[in-house]
């Protein structure tokens, strides 16, 4: 299952051309069930079952969760909210240009040394 999700994501980091203008270490690796993409060796977005999610900062992840636009991110039902991520249940309806300004920010988190 994990593959299918590696390969998600590499496609849309690769569709959104985000390596040149991060201009950090980018790489994607398999991530529990699914993939992570790494900045820096830091985790700033993961694609696994339950979505994309993308690690913001605090305000950005609220402003979000607040208007509707994503969900906190838990891995499992039972599981705690892990803080700072703003979760994509349905990646697919995300606009590109929007996907792609989330990625930006997140990587940014990674390079600033917010994490």
């Amino acid at each position: 299952m994990a593959k299918a999700y590696l390969s998600k994501l590499q496609n849309l980091v690769s569709e959104l051309k985000l390596a040149p203008e991060v201009g950090s270490s980018v790489e994607i690796k398999h991530f529990f069930s699914g993939a992570a993409l790494y900045v820096n060796d830091s985790i700033c977005a993961t694609w696994t079952p339950v979505g994309l999610a993308f690690k913001l900062s605090e305000s950005e992840v609220a402003g979000l969760i607040s208007r509707g636009e994503a969900k906190p991110l838990k891995y499992f039902d039972k599981g705690h909210v892990k803080k700072g991520y703003a979760l994509f249940d349905q990646p697919d309806l995300i606009a590109p240009d929007t996907c792609r300004q989330y990625f930006l920010l997140a990587a940014q988190g990674t390079v600033s040394g917010v994490k």
